[in-house]
């Protein structure tokens, strides 16, 4: 089943931190078959508020997942996203197409 690595930050100070993170991940990813699905950009507001960035990243399943964020390419930049912004990160798997909404009234 397909992982998502989530990111929602905040506060993202741009400079050569984040340019080395960004300049970097992209290679992180390649082994793990991960790929970004959203990362930032314009939003359309429909309700509330969100005052950062959302990040989203598949994998094909959460053990891939977790050993591209334990991998020591990935650790050895992760202290420059840490550094230069603040944010909530979490992995969590995917429905199947035909999840329905009341699935989760009998899980």
């Amino acid at each position: 089943m397909t992982c998502y690595a989530i990111g929602y930050l905040q506060n993202v100070e741009m400079g050569a931190g984040i340019t080395a993170y960004l300049e970097n991940i992209d290679a992180t990813l390649a082994p793990f078959d991960g790929r970004f699905i959203i990362h930032g950009g314009p939003k359309h507001m429909l309700e509330g508020k969100i005052d950062g960035d959302l990040i989203v990243i598949a994998f094909p399943d959460m053990e891939k997942a977790r050993n591209w964020y334990q991998s020591p390419q990935y650790q050895a930049i992760l202290h420059h996203r840490l550094e230069n912004s603040e944010g909530t990160v979490f992995l969590m798997d995917g429905v199947d197409a035909d999840h329905r909404a009341t699935d989760i009234l009998t899980a």
